[in-house]
């Protein structure tokens, strides 16, 4: 297997909810419509913030504020790696624009266990619940 892909995902708070984007179908069917939060690749020549703020604004037109690094995952799937830099991000609006997402929701922390998750996700809402008590 080739090497684990860098991404980056913001995990975006406005007004004590946290936005959840739900991903079309895929190719791959264990990530195909699960829940995710925003975000994309590392591009070469990349800090993680730079990468973090050109997929937020490529996909939801939205500026957001990073706050801290909230946690790295490694994550297998059947077909590809990666390796998942979640940031705990703020906006000051809550009109986005869906480009690559097939719904969204803002969600407060104790309802985010109700969504599908991709499986790389789901340690990123662990340590959202870790961050916030």
């Amino acid at each position: 297997m080739s090497s684990p892909i860098e991404v980056v995902a913001a995990v975006i708070r406005h007004e004590g909810k946290f936005l959840c984007v739900q991903r079309g179908k895929s190719r791959y069917a264990y990530v195909s419509e699960k829940f995710e939060f925003p975000g994309g690749k590392v591009e070469a020549g990349e800090t993680q913030l730079e990468a973090l703020k050109r997929e937020i604004s490529e996909e939801l037109e939205i500026e957001i504020q990073a706050e801290k690094h909230l946690v790295s995952v490694s994550h297998h799937y059947p077909d590809f790696s990666i390796v998942l830099h979640a940031w705990l991000c703020q906006s000051f609006s809550k009109e986005i624009q869906l480009k690559e997402h097939i719904s969204m929701q803002w969600l407060l922390p104790n309802e985010l266990h109700k969504l599908d998750w991709a499986a790389a996700d789901l340690p990123v809402v662990e340590a959202l619940h870790l961050e916030l008590r």
